[in-house]
């Protein structure tokens, strides 16, 4: 890092998580506060007992925030002070924000999802939408969807029968939206996908080593779809490259990524996160 000295007044985020390696978060976070000309430095955490990684940080004075990933999101909740209400139904978070000595936890995948959806022109407001997985990202993504976006039904397809139920249930309970879950296999996608014109990958399938796989057959596709796949590595997945081919519209994983680390980074500084600047870094990484 060029550019900022680092003083007694520096102010820290990180990434807390197993493995971190691999993260592009202190990339994109440190490039955004040196164009902010902010006192900030953003690092990475690979940590294992969360409980007591939380205590630390909590005991050090110009702890700002931080990322919460795998495979923290759920197990780090009961350390916090409080829990915003999205993040509550969805049962996991993945930011944590340092506020007047109280830890918040929030869920910026949510609304890093969606407003990607929104800057990608997809059609939400009244109608279907397929999600494709029942794990963390596609509960956040559910239930913003559900509370925020004014859809009028998710298809739910998964192949985990007891953890897509379990979720097709909680959205029921706790928004208006109607749910109906399936398990993911051709016919039922083809039913979907005569109704809906919005489809969500939210499954690992199609991610770096395992590139060159999809679960949606390239036959399924057509144009009028708007596919967003939330994948980011590779940039252009299977599916998206399919989806290209099909005269679909598309939504790569990199712009809900994005728009995440903005959310998280308004969060923890108060200001406009300089995307432009985030995006660069993001793009030249996933090169």
């Amino acid at each position: 890092m060029s550019g900022m000295e680092i003083d007694a007044a520096t102010q820290f985020c990180g990434v807390i998580g197993n493995p971190v390696e691999h993260s592009l978060s202190p990339a994109i976070h440190n490039a955004a506060f040196q164009k902010l000309g902010l006192n900030f430095v953003y690092l990475a955490w690979k940590v294992e007992a969360i409980g007591d990684a939380v205590k630390g940080l909590r005991a050090l004075g110009n702890f700002r925030g931080a990322s919460v990933t795998i495979p923290h999101k759920v197990a780090v909740l009961p350390y916090l002070d409080e829990v915003e209400a999205m993040a509550r139904h969805i049962g996991a978070i993945n930011t944590i924000v340092s506020q007047n000595g109280k830890l918040l936890g929030t869920n910026t995948d949510a609304t890093g999802a969606l407003r990607a959806l929104k800057e990608g022109n997809a059609p939400l407001s009244g109608e279907p939408v397929i999600i494709l997985g029942s794990g963390g990202a596609a509960r956040a993504i559910a239930f913003a969807l559900a509370t925020e976006a004014g859809i009028r039904r998710i298809h739910l397809l998964g192949i985990d029968d007891r953890e897509r139920r379990g979720l097709a249930s909680d959205l029921m309970q706790k928004t208006a939206v109607h749910v109906a879950d399936a398990f993911l296999e051709e016919q039922c996608l083809k039913t979907a996908l005569a109704e809906a014109r919005v489809l969500i990958h939210c499954t690992p399938i199609g991610m770096s080593p395992k590139t060159g796989m999809s679960c949606v057959p390239s036959h399924l596709l057509h144009r009028g779809l708007t596919i967003m796949d939330i994948v980011y590595n590779p940039r252009d997945t299977q599916l998206l490259l399919d989806a290209k081919a099909a005269g679909c519209r598309t939504i790569s994983g990199l712009e809900m990524f994005l728009y995440q680390a903005a959310a998280q980074f308004e969060h923890w500084t108060g200001q406009s996160a300089p995307t432009h600047v985030m995006r660069a870094v993001l793009e030249s990484r996933l090169r």
